[in-house]
Order: C-alpha cells, then structure tokens, then sequence
C-alpha cells in the first residue's frame, strides 16, 4: 500500500513546483520588477556609483593618496564661506523652486481655459525657455546684464532708472541667476500643471457652481486637492534640479562677486577643478544629499499619508 502511494507523491512535487513559478510569474509584482530591473541597474551605474566613488574621494587628502576620514568635513565646517554657501544653496532654490510654481499653475490655468484648437501653438511657445538648452539661453541673459549694452538697462533708461549692476552687486546677482532659473523652468511646471488639470472631472467644478463656490473656493478645495500629488513630486524634482544647478550661476556670475552667488556645484567646481582639490570638492557635493533627502522624506511621506487615507 505504501509502495503504491510513493510514485504518485514523487510524480506530484515538480507540478506543484512549476505551479508555483507560474504563480509568481502572473503577479503584478514580479511583472513590475522584471520591467523595471533595466531601469534599476542603469540608475545603479549612473548614481550609486558615481555617489559611493565621490564619498570615497571625501575621504582622501588633496593628494589623494592619504586617508583623512571625515577631516574634509571637520575643515568645511570651520569655514565661513561654506556656511554662506549653504545658506545661498537654500535661499536659490526654495525661492526659485516656489516661483516656478506658482507662475506654472497661474500658466497652466490660462492655457487650460484657452479652445483646444488653439492650446497646441500656445503650449509650442511656452515650453521654448524649457526646450532650449540652459548653457545658450542663458548667455543671451548675461548680455542681457551686460554692465555696459544691457538691454534692460537701456529700457529703464526711459523712465530715469538705472544703470543696475546686474551681476556686479551681490543682491542684484542673486536676484539675476534665481530670475533666469525661473524663466528656464516654469515651462515644466507649467505643463505638469496643464496634464493634472485636463485629469480632473469636470463634474466636480459643476457641483461646486450649483452649490455656489466662488472661482476662489473651486480652485481651492477642488483643484488643489486633485493636484496635490501632482504638486508635490513636480515639486521635489525641481527642487532636486535646482539644488544641482551649475550652468545658469557659472555663466551668468561665476560665484561672485566675492562668492555671493556661490552655489553647491558651482563652489564645488571652484576647489574640485579650479583649485585641483578634489577631495573638498566632493565634499562639498556630497552636502546635497542630506538636505534633498529630508526634502524627499517629507514630501513622499506626505503623498503615502494621503494615499492611504484616500485607499
């Protein structure tokens, strides 16, 4: 009885086995993972790598041929202009980043209540800033600036105002580099902005009219909610951006005058290649992960909060 029973147990076990790997084939997890495993080792070649090499290079001297640990860090800090540089860092792109926004979402609304016949041309201009490429777009500001044929200062001539040191004053330069920032990506935002608005129902803002909200009261508790993701991730991309910027402060001023302007990268750039400290280059670099991952940790936790109440 016992002989008769064994085979047919044995013959079983690899249909169950090939049962379960046909199972795990059909989830929608493993589907999601094979598609996306291209994805995953292509950002693991060009971030991880490059992230856990410049951590390695942190650690050396500027001979690079001597281990100092973290005293690349413990210099930084004592440094006055490090400071200044976080400081400017911060106040370039929180600054930038909340105008791009809000000129995004005032853009979007106007090209979103235009006749769709019409939005195509409209949204063609719009997106140019966006669509050429910064290094260009922004030497036709620094002429703009220019301290001698600036063509704004030509223009505020008429009215007896001016000349203004664009770049040469350090707030004036600040003002300069987050202006140019602004102009190069609100166009995203503003497109980002116009697909979240096409996805909301229009049933909503015609509930909201025969209950009486004002245009004010619809924008605010129908459109807003409906975009809250929208907002945020478009957010914490450009912040991620702006924070990394390098061409539009090393063109237009350089850092200067006298380091006002002196972002991450650019100062980076100024002791990693100018100065031949790579090391304290990277060191510098490297100060953008903690302040973007708190960024990322608070906006992701914001969504997945509101993803769950919503679920």
């Amino acid at each position: 009885m016992v002989d008769a029973t064994m085979p047919q147990s044995r013959a079983a076990t690899p249909a169950v086995k090939r049962g379960g790997f046909h199972k795990a084939m059909q989830r929608r997890s493993t589907i999601a993972f094979l598609m996306a495993s291209p994805l995953i080792v292509l950002i693991a070649l060009l971030v991880v790598y490059p992230a856990g090499y410049a951590m390695y290079l942190a650690m050396l001297n500027k001979s690079m041929q001597r281990f100092v640990g973290f005293g690349n860090f413990l210099f930084l800090f004592k440094r006055d202009t490090f400071w200044l540089v976080v400081w400017q860092s911060c106040v370039f792109a929180i600054t930038a980043v909340a105008f791009k926004a809000l000129i995004g979402f005032i853009v979007a609304h106007f090209v979103h209540n235009i006749p769709n016949a019409k939005q195509r041309k409209w949204r063609g201009m719009l997106l140019i800033p966006w669509v050429i490429p910064p290094a260009m777009s922004t030497l036709a500001w620094l002429w703009l600036f220019d301290p001698s044929y600036s063509a704004f200062n030509w223009l505020l001539s008429f009215v007896g105002i001016g000349p203004i040191p664009w770049t040469g004053d350090a707030n004036w330069a600040r003002f300069s580099v987050i202006l140019v920032n602004i102009w190069v990506g609100a166009p995203f935002f503003m497109i980002m902005y116009l697909a979240a608005l096409k996805s909301v129902p229009e049933q909503l803002y015609e509930a909201a009219a025969i209950d009486g909200a004002s245009w004010w009261q619809r924008i605010w508790y129908v459109t807003l909610p409906m975009m809250r993701n929208i907002i945020a991730i478009t957010t914490l991309f450009s912040l991620i951006v702006t924070f990394a910027n390098f061409d539009i402060v090393q063109i237009l001023t350089a850092g200067g005058p006298i380091d006002r302007t002196h972002v991450f990268a650019t100062w980076a750039f100024r002791l990693g290649i100018q100065s031949s400290d790579i090391p304290l280059g990277a060191s510098v670099s490297l100060f953008m992960f903690p302040i973007l991952g708190i960024a990322a940790i608070f906006i992701l936790r914001d969504i997945n909060r509101r993803g769950n109440e919503s679920a």
